[in-house]
């Protein structure tokens, strides 16, 4: 009777499990506010940099460069052009998002040399003076008497013979005129053989305008990390050299001390993936992008999960900790802060090019760079020429070969990323297999064709979740090349 009683009691629980299923998570939303808080400070930076590093009227900020934050993934734009809960004081270079029901009130401030720098939601005015900026020498020549590439004068010259004019233009009317109304490219360069064939921009924008680079910005930091490299001030294989979060009892014993500067070059350090586990606009790096958070902070707050170099997951705090790396290589303070401008942009005529720091001025170079088409067209044709440029070697030829060559850890699934740098996967037969490419968020792409000695620069204003192909680009403009 017992026995039958339990057997009884047994199926009557099996059937509550099959009617009501058990949950180990609460339905309570407990990241609401950290979404009401990151949104808010996207939209700030977004206005403060769309109104004061780009130039551009309120209004195009809110026809398109806040588009991107309608619907259910963001939760929409706070306001509208005519107002709302948003303040802009333009004496002060600052816009400020949020407050009351919209959430937390967030701030952007633009700041000399840099862009617009987030601040934590318990800051104001007073302390806009305590931000990071940069001092910027005033160029000594104008850069429009100066010819391409080092500076902006570019003569009318006929297409080379083994240009296909027309086939150009289709190619360019392609990238404008897209099916998607998602998809909003506002500029296109095209160089063959460092001459430029093609240049184009949408109704608004010219070879002036800067915009955010997103994870392009990954590429220009992975070019940084490898001078130093070059320069033996860091190594591939030898151990980050950071001092974890939180701190343990036996440091030394922590097994995150075996993760390489390769490792993280590869998006292979093993760490807990924060965005990749759609958290990305809710914590982690999100914080230090957009809502006033310490860079450095949250990508050594995380635990192993992983071997290190064994598996690839896409995150923005490997990234940033290879920068980490760079700020302790070069020591960090007024040598960390003028590092990309004195070893790169200078050398190569970036001139319209701004690294973006969080409050504490450390770069956000997993993202926050904005320039021009032109600069990124100067900054692929360094990797098109090998390193070299004007004669001066900028980067090995060996780095070059290492961003191009494929992470061990995509090598099982077509080995489509190298380091900080997109490959051809093995399964893409249509476009040229040496072709490798920055890519950022709302369509941002640098590519480098070496069989076809091209470069192609798109830059794009996209909101759509599936995003431009940048492969389908390479496909179409090889096919002008004769």
């Amino acid at each position: 009777m017992v026995w039958q009683m339990n057997r009884l009691s047994l199926r009557l629980l099996v059937a509550l499990l099959l009617i009501v299923p058990a949950t180990t998570s609460a339905a309570f939303d407990y990241f609401a506010s950290n979404r009401l808080l990151v949104r808010n400070g996207l939209q700030a930076v977004l206005m403060c940099n769309g109104l004061y590093t780009s130039h551009r009227a309120l209004a195009d900020v809110f026809d398109q460069e806040l588009v991107y934050l309608e619907g259910e993934r963001f939760g929409g734009i706070v306001g509208t052009v005519e107002g709302g809960d948003y303040l802009i004081n333009a004496a002060l270079k600052q816009v400020s998002v949020g407050g009351g029901r919209a959430g937390p009130r967030v701030s952007a401030v633009f700041r000399a040399g840099i862009g617009c720098v987030v601040m934590s939601p318990d800051q104001g005015p007073d302390d806009i003076d305590t931000l990071p900026m940069r001092q910027v020498e005033k160029a000594s020549v104008d850069p429009d008497t100066i010819a391409w590439p080092l500076g902006d004068l570019i003569y009318d010259a006929p297409l080379p013979d083994a240009i296909d004019a027309q086939a150009l233009q289709a190619a360019s009317d392609w990238t404008f005129d897209r099916p998607v109304p998602e998809e909003v490219t506002t500029g296109l360069m095209v160089l063959h053989k460092g001459q430029v064939i093609h240049e184009r921009y949408a109704p608004g924008f010219d070879r002036h305008t800067r915009t955010r680079t997103w994870s392009t910005a990954k590429s220009i930091a992975a070019t940084l990390i490898g001078i130093l490299v070059d320069d033996g001030k860091l190594k591939l294989d030898e151990p980050l050299g950071i001092e974890w979060l939180p701190a343990l009892k036996m440091p030394e014993a922590d097994p995150r001390n075996a993760i390489t500067l390769r490792h993280v070059m590869h998006m292979s350090s093993g760490l807990y993936p924060v965005d990749r586990v759609n958290r990305e606009y809710t914590t982690g790096s999100s914080l230090s992008y957009w809502a006033g958070a310490s860079s450095i902070e949250g990508m050594r707050d995380r635990g192993l999960v992983r071997e290190p170099g064994t598996y690839w997951d896409y995150e923005n705090f490997d990234t940033l900790l290879a920068v980490y790396a760079m700020k302790q290589a070069l020591g960090g303070g007024e040598t960390y802060l003028n590092f990309p401008q004195r070893a790169l942009f200078d050398k190569i005529g970036m001139r319209s090019t701004l690294v973006g720091t969080d409050r504490f001025g450390d770069f956000v170079l997993s993202s926050q760079i904005y320039t021009n088409t032109r600069d990124l067209a100067r900054f692929g044709l360094l990797y098109a020429q090998g390193g070299i440029w004007q004669g001066e070697r900028i980067i090995s030829e060996d780095w070059i070969t290492f961003v191009r060559t494929p992470s061990p850890s995509t090598v099982e699934q077509g080995g489509f990323y190298g380091g900080q740098w997109w490959l051809v996967s093995d399964s893409r037969k249509d476009v040229p297999a040496s072709a490798y490419a920055t890519a950022g968020t709302r369509g941002q792409f640098v590519i480098v064709v070496p069989s076809h000695d091209l470069v192609i620069v798109r830059r794009g204003l996209d909101f759509s979740l599936k995003g431009f192909d940048f492969w389908d680009l390479v496909r179409e403009v090889v096919k002008a090349v004769k």
